[in-house]
């Protein structure tokens, strides 16, 4: 298996796709960021006193979105680009079952190109993090705190299970459909359908389910509960909701309507402080527990039908 992953992780860096990919996400967060530390920066030296001002190079939106917005929007598009022709390449070119006719056990192939994926994610996001927190450094002259290195570490984590999701389940659509043009449509029609319709129709049905009037709070706040459980079947919405808690301190809710009274207003008045990196991580561990979840059952899948199928006769 480790021969494999090492020929598999090679594969990846020697691909142009993957390069241009890579150089693609590198650039645009490296614009995004210098947007946000020069305005950053001009609020530093017009006296304004920010509060984990290092997190914000990382949540604040720039010309147009911020780094979480853009790796929760572009980032299923790199497990998928890595994903959708791991073994549906192999497949066509006749070398899978070559390769299956050596002494090489058929789950050591796909638990080296899943692991060569993540491996390659992660070393992706490593140094994408490691690149902006030194060009932030840079342009700031803010040294992150421990706090703030551990809300980073946390984030790269979550993120490169997010991506390992869609990684998963690029190669599961590799080992169903034999064209590699038809497994690389349903992965991207898939990541089109979560990010885009599942928003959307989660209103609608929420407003067909519990229709708002603004002079009913509880049916405001029904119906914003109602969207929110439908939205959280996307695991876009899970990934945005999981990092915004995360790499904001004093978000203290997922939810983005909660019905306030006069006492919780008092009450929320005497707490205003920052939650700790553990009290952050209880407020979403219900999301991170799902991402994993997703991940782990998308490739379990993946294994079960890849030692089911029958390649030798392919």
């Amino acid at each position: 298996m480790f021969t494999i992953f090492r020929k598999e992780i090679a594969d990846h860096f020697n691909s142009t796709r993957f390069l241009i990919l890579f150089c693609l996400v590198i650039g645009v967060a490296l614009l995004t960021t210098y947007t946000v530390s020069m305005n950053l920066r001009s609020e530093i030296s017009g006296g304004a006193k920010i509060e984990y001002l290092f997190l914000m190079l990382f949540t604040t939106s720039g010309q147009f979105f911020s780094l979480i917005q853009f790796i929760a929007f572009f980032g299923p598009l790199i497990g998928i680009i890595m994903g959708f022709d791991a073994i549906n390449r192999e497949r066509s070119a006749g070398t899978l079952s070559k390769l299956l006719s050596q002494p090489v056990y058929r789950d050591a192939i796909i638990n080296a190109k899943f692991l060569a994926g993540i491996a390659t994610i992660s070393i992706m996001f490593v140094s994408l993090v490691l690149l902006l927190s030194g060009l932030g450094m840079v342009a700031i002259g803010v040294v992150p705190s421990g706090q703030e290195a551990a809300r980073l570490a946390v984030y790269m984590l979550i993120s490169i299970a997010y991506v390992g999701f869609w990684l998963g389940m690029a190669i599961l659509f590799s080992i169903i459909l034999r064209s590699i043009g038809t497994a690389a449509l349903a992965s991207v029609a898939l990541w089109i359908f979560v990010s885009f319709f599942v928003g959307f129709g989660s209103g609608l049905i929420a407003d067909v389910i519990a229709p708002t009037d603004q002079n009913n709070p509880e049916l405001m706040l029904k119906n914003a509960r109602i969207a929110g459980a439908i939205s959280r079947v996307s695991p876009v919405n899970l990934y945005s909701d999981a990092t915004s808690t995360i790499m904001d301190p004093y978000r203290k809710t997922t939810k983005s309507f909660v019905l306030v009274g006069p006492m919780e207003k008092i009450s929320m008045s005497r707490f205003n402080s920052a939650l700790s990196l553990w009290q952050s991580i209880l407020v979403v561990a219900p999301y991170l527990t799902t991402l994993v979840a997703l991940t782990a059952v998308c490739f379990a899948v993946s294994y079960l039908v890849f030692m089911r199928q029958e390649v030798r006769s392919i």
